[in-house]
């Protein structure tokens, strides 16, 4: 094992193929939303608040993004895989900035997850659709 790695990250102008990906399809779907890309550190990249978003989903879509580079799994995995342990689903949503339900995605390139992307503002269906439509605008862009 070696004593350094490297890592693929997105880019400023990557991050915001991403938020222009799940913008749009937001405004498809007519749901004003907040939008976070990071890096798969966590670290914030690009932001935007749709017009009429609720400013608590300033917070939520940043979390969001912020627990899929912490664990490297969508925010929709979370629940169910805690849900029948009491102790657990108790105690990690205690966890600062750890989000468990829809709405964050791992953004990946060429199967290597260089990033993530937290939407709040919809449904939780709306905000991992819009999410996923985030991450796949990378690959086409």
């Amino acid at each position: 094992m070696g004593m350094v790695f490297d890592q693929r990250s997105l880019t400023l102008d990557g991050a915001t193929a991403v938020l222009d990906g799940a913008r749009r399809r937001a405004v498809e779907l007519g749901v004003p939303v907040c939008l976070a890309v990071a890096d798969p550190a966590g670290t914030l990249l690009a932001f935007a608040r749709m017009d009429g978003a609720a400013r608590l989903s300033i917070a939520l879509a940043q979390d969001k993004a912020y627990t899929v580079a912490a664990f490297g799994l969508p925010t929709s995995e979370w629940y169910p895989m805690i849900a029948n342990d009491p102790a657990l689903l108790h105690g990690i949503v205690k966890a600062d900035r750890l989000m468990i339900f829809p709405g964050g995605v791992p953004v990946r390139l060429d199967g290597v997850t260089v990033g993530a992307v937290g939407v709040s503002g919809g449904t939780a269906a709306q905000d991992d659709e819009i999410a996923a439509a985030g991450a796949a605008a990378l690959a086409a862009a």
